[in-house]
């Protein structure tokens, strides 16, 4: 009874948050100029017609064209009918047109600016081709020439005015959608198998809805003022229907005798405008921190229900992950530029394998292509490529559903590793119920326990809690807790620890050992810190240039490396015997850019043990007596570092 008492007042406590947003917003002077303005358009579309309709039509040829009077505030027009009552009037049909043709807008644009998330690329460059063909042209322009099209009237003007805003919408998708697409929690999301139409719902609108809202509200005063274009030239209202933009074309053939006939609309049409600009700042303030799809309400959890599978389904064998010749190439100007040229390796379980480099040596696309996150124009080609037994290079929703549950990924960035509009507990849940099955409160439970498993305090209270309340170190985590949601058979930690502290590093590393250790899961560790690969994994592999230079235990990497750059990577790490008044030991040169790598040994312009045959002939990935395997051709040679120069030499 306590614990479901805790789980009302939480629940209670998160809608009385959430209202008091709102009251916040409201009470600012943006907020409270959006509410009056807009309240007051809402009403006078609704009551004016009831109220005024009758003083709008009725004709008096005694009054025609006089100028403002007491009984006429803005005059009458040319068959006398009082101005101001047929602006009030007119105020339900152009706000209605300008909504309608608004949700024209934003539909199709929301449609044309999200088909590359969900059918790829190409669709997209396509699509983005068209719409920046249509956004060239004027806006105005666009209108004049679909209401030709659609013909003169009022669904000829909405179909104009909606479709002629689409392109620049569809633009703003589009932009917002690209940065928000190659997130880790959106790479995330895939690897655990979410299709592109969910992803597209859960994980990118939400994070672009902001700035869609906004727009959305400003095109909505647009749209009035298109309107009041297409009237004024004959294209629009016809009537004996009017709106403000007739109204204001009317007023404008006497603006020198009567110019308040011609303003009183015109002022309408501002005011209506700053009305919707004003509401879209104040929704957008209050749903910038509280857009979710769903609300997640923590419950007392149950014993942790893990997905129930065949003992068919369940992995079996020591062989985790099987890689040979794989690699990555993207086209480009001059041709097609391979950064992953030839990655060959395996993984058993229960084994800790570090790759280790320099940036824009290939570690993180090679880990990518593993988990079947690279889309074209990239290509990702391989002699074998095996997880589990199951040969991913075909693609498929059974490839999706393998790594959703076995593969887990923990992404470089713990500040952009997770969705920042849902709460924690939510994403974790995803996990469980679309590859396990289970009803949203067994995943919600399953969420708790798993952030319980991590080490993280008072798990049923995070659950419900967003990332931006996490600190750095718990996001990551949290992360490696999404990923044993499944059942996972290897875990890719891509610089797990980048931007946490020390203290922090070696609780991270400490867990992946300890989630190792107990449920015998591989672990692939990326990272810049040869010191940490070699107190944390039992192999490491060396790249350089999109290859595999190095292949040896990690025991044996200060005894035993024989990779020039091997022993170059070891050398410039300080350590407490590093003299203090002498500068620190680097790698001259810079790695090789990878559209024009060179003939022979990409490291050969850096190596100080560099020779004739190491500049024209590139050394094989050899293998010898103990299973260690190198890519050089003079791997014995001694080399030392003298500090005075600050390079990494040879004897």
């Amino acid at each position: 009874m306590a614990a479901n008492l805790v789980t009302e007042l939480e629940s209670t406590s998160g809608r009385r948050g959430n209202r008091s947003r709102w009251v916040t917003v409201v009470r600012t002077p943006v907020g409270a100029a959006a509410v009056i303005a807009l309240g007051a358009l809402l009403v006078l579309a609704v009551v004016a017609p009831i109220l005024w309709s009758g003083q709008a039509t009725r004709a008096d040829t005694a009054q025609m064209l006089h100028g403002p009077s007491g009984d006429h505030w803005a005059g009458t027009d040319n068959l006398g009918r009082d101005i101001l009552a047929r602006v009030l009037v007119a105020t339900r049909l152009s706000v209605e047109l300008a909504l309608l043709a608004t949700l024209i807008m934003v539909v199709s644009g929301l449609l044309l600016g999200t088909l590359g998330v969900l059918f790829g690329r190409r669709v997209g460059r396509v699509t983005a081709a068209v719409i920046n063909v249509a956004v060239a042209f004027p806006g105005l322009l666009l209108a004049l020439f679909f209401a030709v099209i659609f013909g003169i009237g009022t669904k000829g003007a909405v179909l104009a005015i909606g479709l002629a805003g689409a392109p620049s919408f569809a633009r703003l998708v589009q932009t917002l959608v690209s940065g928000v697409e190659q997130r880790d929690f959106v790479l995330a999301a895939r690897v655990a198998g979410v299709n592109r139409f969910r992803i597209l719902l859960r994980h990118v609108l939400p994070n672009v809805g902001e700035a869609l809202i906004v727009n959305a509200t400003i095109g909505a005063g647009s749209a009035l003022l298109s309107f009041a274009g297409l009237s004024f030239l004959g294209l629009g209202v016809q009537p004996p229907d009017y709106d403000w933009g007739q109204l204001l074309g009317n007023g404008l053939t006497g603006i020198f005798e009567h110019p308040v006939a011609a303003l009183a609309p015109g002022i309408a049409v501002v005011l209506a405008g700053l009305a919707f600009n004003f509401f879209g700042e104040a929704v957008a303030k209050a749903i910038g921190v509280t857009t979710t799809i769903g609300r997640i309400r923590v419950r007392v959890p149950k014993p942790a229900v893990a997905p129930d599978r065949s003992e068919a389904d369940r992995p079996d064998g020591d062989t985790v992950l099987q890689v040979t010749d794989l690699r990555v190439s993207f086209p480009a100007a001059g041709g097609v530029v391979t950064p992953v040229r030839g990655v060959s390796f395996g993984m058993a379980r229960g084994e800790t394998v570090g790759v280790v480099g320099e940036s824009g040596s290939g570690k993180s696309l090679t880990a990518l292509a593993i988990a079947q996150l690279i889309e074209r124009p990239a290509a990702v080609e391989a002699g074998r490529l095996e997880f589990l037994g199951t040969d991913l290079r075909g693609g498929g929703t059974a490839h999706r559903d393998l790594l959703g549950v076995h593969f887990s990924m923990v992404f470089q960035d713990p500040m952009t590793s997770m969705n920042p509009t849902h709460r924690v507990g939510g994403q974790l849940a995803e996990v469980a119920r679309r590859h396990g099955g289970l009803s949203r409160k067994d995943a919600n439970d399953r969420a708790v326990d798993r952030l319980d498993a991590v080490q993280i305090p008072d798990p049923r209270r995070r659950a419900h809690q967003y990332p931006h309340e996490f600190s750095g170190g718990m996001r990551q985590r949290a992360m490696i807790g999404m990923g044993l949601m499944g059942d996972p058979a290897l875990i890719v930690a891509d610089e797990p620890t980048t931007a946490l502290d020390v203290t922090v590093q070696s609780r991270v590393l400490h867990l992946l050992e300890e989630i190792r250790r107990e449920q015998n899961v591989a672990l692939l560790l990326i990272s810049h810190d040869i010191s940490v690969v070699r107190q944390v994994c039992d192999r490491v592999l060396v790249m350089y240039a999109g290859q595999i230079v190095e292949d040896l235990p990690a025991a044996d990497l200060h005894s035993a490396a024989r990779h020039p750059y091997t022993r170059a990577l070891i050398a410039v790490v300080p350590d407490m015997h590093t003299a203090l008044n002498q500068p620190l030991a680097v790698i001259p040169g810079r790695a090789p850019d990878p559209t024009s790598y060179p003939a022979g040994c990409a490291f050969a312009p850096r190596c100080p043990l560099a020779t004739a045959q190491c500049r024209t002939e590139a050394p094989p990935l050899e293998t010898d007596a103990a299973g260690r395997r190198v890519a050089c051709w003079n791997a014995e040679a001694p080399i030392e570092v003298i500090p005075e120069s600050a390079e990494v030499l040879c004897e």
